[in-house]
């Protein structure tokens, strides 16, 4: 998206970076994503440069994970890259209930909301397209390995609701919403907090009924009551309204 509004961009994954590429271009504008792998000594590097935090959970735990902690709040003693934080212009947040818990733990004033994400044109057509089309009386559920996702935990809703449901599972994205967007309901009840849960947003894109419990982040949005089209049109429209914003913090 940066390309396309004609600014030159470097991509580098974090674990290739080093103190020398970070003084090469310390004029540049730094945009951290996944900064797991970035050395400490780097970090330290980026703290007087220009930069940003594109943040997608919560780096600032050691276990990424808020939900051990009463209400999110986490103790003082478990928190790490306090002063990463802190000096970044600005730590991007996917939605309010993510950038909620992410100031109760921090306490810092540079947090910014994007209320969404991005998606690619290519997939939003495709979203499009199946939202159009017939669903069958079902729920979808995700199904995952993963213990937090909780796929046992919808599966057991449908049963006590009585409703048909299929697992979901594809490793080609396009299968994948196909097969998520094919019911007209998809069940998800995460144990850990969703900063927005693009999963969830998908389906509401797809013409699709969620079931859901207070742990994702998309719900907390204003646009989270449309569906379809409209929900599509918003999202699409978030292509321009968070690159202009980041733009603008920088």
């Amino acid at each position: 998206i940066f390309k396309q509004r004609g600014h030159e961009v470097i991509s580098a994954k974090s674990a290739s970076i080093s103190t020398n590429f970070i003084e090469a271009n310390k004029e540049s504008l730094f945009i951290i994503a996944n900064f797991l792998m970035l050395s400490d000594v780097c970090k330290k590097a980026l703290e007087n440069k220009n930069y940003i935090i594109y943040e997608h959970d919560h780096k600032y735990l050691a276990n990424r994970n808020p939900a051990m902690c009463k209400d999110f709040k986490c103790p003082e003693n478990k928190i790490i890259n306090r002063d990463f934080y802190k000096n970044a212009k600005a730590v991007l947040c996917q939605s309010q209930f993510h950038n909620d818990i992410v100031k109760q733990n921090l306490n810092i004033d540079n947090i910014v909301n994007l209320g969404g994400n991005l998606w690619p044109v290519e997939s939003l057509m495709k979203m499009r397209e199946i939202a159009k089309k017939e669903k069958k009386d079902s729920c979808s559920i995700l199904d995952s390995d993963i213990s937090h996702k909780n796929t046992a935990g919808s599966i057991q809703f449908c049963k006590t609701k009585e409703y048909k449901y299929e697992l979901v599972k594809s490793s080609s994205y396009y299968e994948f919403l196909e097969k998520l967007g094919a019911n007209n309901k998809f069940c998800f009840f995460p144990k850990t907090p969703e900063t927005l849960s693009r999963v969830v947003v998908e389906a509401r894109m797809m013409n699709m009924s969620v079931y859901i419990n207070k742990l994702i982040g998309a719900a907390t949005e204003p646009w989270f009551s449309l569906k379809g089209e409209e929900l599509i049109d918003i999202i699409e429209n978030k292509r321009n309204e968070i690159p202009v914003k980041i733009e603008c913090l920088l």
